[in-house]
């Protein structure tokens, strides 16, 4: 039965909240240069202005399409929080990039060969405001340690951490109360339809 996550025609102007495992739950992050090299890979495809490939090459941009609001890399899996604007193949096409690119890197830094992730990536649509703030804390509370998690992006919210291809603006922009490090803080509010989402997603 296929999952129920896994979506092929995404909704312009929508937020989605996209993740995966590794194969066979093995881990997909082994050292800090794996998570940096999937970390830069976002950043190229994401960046207002055009980064270079590994040849050199002028890379394309997601920029005016996508919008990365949230993240967390863990050592078997990554989450995601990403808007899309008006082209909403352009998700498809960044995580297809990322994925391919991430695993060519993967398999022969490690001497290996096949598929690294666990089939095609799940996306979960988000239609509605306090299920987008939950889902943003859910993300960064993925590990144990998430205040000092150096591989999520709490440290834009919380510690002035700036990049132009991490943009936490509309997480901001609905959030009216308190402290953000507070809210994310706090779980004793979530309701139990969504921690049971969560939970099933």
């Amino acid at each position: 039965m296929p999952s129920k996550n896994i979506i092929k025609d995404y909704v312009p102007q929508s937020y989605y909240h996209v993740y995966n495992r590794g194969v066979e739950k093995r881990k997909v992050f082994l050292d800090e240069q794996d998570y940096t090299v999937y970390l830069s890979l976002l950043k190229r495809y994401l960046s207002n202005e055009k980064q270079k490939d590994t040849y050199g090459r002028d890379s394309v941009t997601f920029y005016e399409d996508i919008e990365l609001l949230a993240f967390c890399l863990m050592p078997n899996h990554f989450h995601l929080l990403l808007y899309v604007d008006q082209n909403p193949r352009a998700l498809t096409e960044l995580m297809q990039r990322v994925g391919t690119a991430y695993t060519m890197y993967f398999n022969k830094k490690y001497k290996r060969v096949g598929s690294l992730f666990q089939g095609r990536f799940k996306a979960s649509r988000i239609t509605s405001d306090p299920y987008l703030l939950h889902i943003s804390r859910y993300i960064h509370r993925n590990p144990k340690d998430y205040y000092n998690w150096q591989y999520s992006s709490f440290p834009y919210y919380i510690k002035g951490w700036q990049a132009e291809w991490v943009r936490p603006q509309k997480i901001y922009d609905l959030y009216e109360w308190g402290t953000y490090e507070a809210f994310v803080a706090d779980v004793a509010n979530d309701s139990e339809d969504i921690l049971g989402e969560l939970a099933n997603g």
